[in-house]
């Protein structure tokens, strides 16, 4: 089954778009993205063709999750999110600790962010005790490991907990990748959607300490007056 769905999207590349998402990506040498290779089709057609092969099993998916094919990798994480989305308690935790095993596979921010809120953070909604992974992701010498530390509390937010959010986001302000800084800038700005008043509070403790970048996602949703406040504090 595994050719058979590296056939079909072989099939449907596009060495165009390729080109183009293989720039966006930051591909080349010494960028985050170094040596991924693109087949440059569209999210919705992967989808498409992922749906046909939910049942690859776990060796499958971790040969596709291994290759350099970014394309292979992004498919291998939507098969894995519906399968957990689907599965039982059991199959959930399988999924779960499969996929902490294959964090450096999961090496581009678009598969961080299609996968971890879903497998992660959904795994550790109701186990706030388990939740100290995310906290030592967040120390880690790996870029997306870090990334995934705070994009999955995304699904804490939408149940509206987002005391890890800022405790994780707190840890990472003085990371110094601009992808972190977009990704807690993102996460902050979630939260406002909760709790306006808790984000200010954040924001007024740490205007210091916050990287401009973040910023600018957390007050994306303020009224002028504030955003122009909050920025002015951290010129």
């Amino acid at each position: 089954m595994i050719e058979e769905l590296k056939k079909e999207l072989q099939s449907n590349k596009d060495d165009k778009q390729a080109k183009l998402l293989a720039r966006f990506f930051k591909t080349g040498k010494g960028e985050y993205g170094e040596g991924s290779i693109f087949l440059g089709i569209k999210v919705p057609t992967l989808r498409k063709i992922a749906k046909k092969y939910e049942n690859l099993n776990f060796v499958e998916i971790q040969e596709l999750l291994n290759d350099k094919i970014h394309t292979y990798r992004f498919v291998a994480l939507v098969i894995l999110v519906s399968q957990y989305k689907k599965g039982n308690n059991n199959l959930k935790k399988e999924i779960f600790d499969f996929y902490i095993k294959n964090l450096k596979n999961i090496n581009n921010w678009d598969l961080v962010d299609t996968s971890c809120p879903n497998i992660i953070g959904d795994y550790l909604l109701n186990k706030p005790k388990e939740r100290v992974l995310l906290y030592q992701l967040s120390k880690s010498k790996h870029l997306w490991s870090r990334r995934v530390a705070i994009v999955s509390t995304l699904i804490f937010i939408k149940n509206k907990e987002i005391k890890d959010t800022f405790k994780i986001a707190k840890l990472l302000l003085k990371d110094k990748h601009d992808l972190i800084h977009k990704a807690v800038g993102w996460m902050l700005r979630e939260t406002g959607k909760i709790d306006q008043k808790e984000l200010e509070g954040f924001l007024e403790k740490n205007y210091n300490k916050i990287p401009r970048t973040t910023l600018r996602y957390a007050i994306e949703r303020f009224v002028e007056s504030k955003r122009k406040y909050f920025l002015y504090k951290n010129r």
